[in-house]
């Protein structure tokens, strides 16, 4: 499971060093193959350890390709999925076509969640945090029955 969120940077090739907290278990879980594609909703990627990518994967393919709006996710998706092997050091190569649609740069947030990252441009994120929380305490909508039974 993962969780946190970790500043991590971005060399001039493009790579990102895992939190060793992390390396052990992807390499268990995935011998440090993954996959990375955009997000939908937001203006991040999502990472998943392979096995994880491969059940999206499955869900994906059981979308009709003749209904438009499933066809657009699986083109998101899919179209956006790049393969990247974690090497000896630790690093991951993010492709640069994810890495300028999610507009990373240097400073980069990897935010755990529970079965894959996010991976945000560091000032895009502490600005989605704070509206996130901006929303939550002025929040008119009700709770959904799960936000209900939540309890923290």
């Amino acid at each position: 499971m993962f969780r946190g969120a970790t500043t991590i940077n971005l060399d001039s090739k493009g790579r990102l060093a895992v939190p060793t907290r992390y390396r052990d278990l992807l390499v268990e879980e995935s011998q440090g193959q993954m996959v990375c594609t955009i997000d939908l909703h937001q203006p991040c990627l999502l990472l998943y350890p392979l096995p994880q990518w491969e059940v999206i994967e499955q869900k994906l393919s059981r979308l009709s390709s003749m209904n438009p709006a499933e066809r657009r996710v699986q083109r998101l998706l899919l179209g956006h999925a790049s393969e990247c092997q974690m090497d000896n050091a630790g690093r991951l190569l993010i492709a640069n076509t994810l890495r300028q649609h999610a507009g990373l740069t240097k400073q980069v947030m990897l935010v755990g969640q529970f079965n894959k990252f996010e991976l945000w441009d560091e000032e895009t994120w502490y600005q989605q945090v704070r509206e996130d929380i901006e929303a939550e305490q002025s929040a008119v909508e009700p709770l959904s029955e799960r936000l209900q039974d939540l309890s923290l």
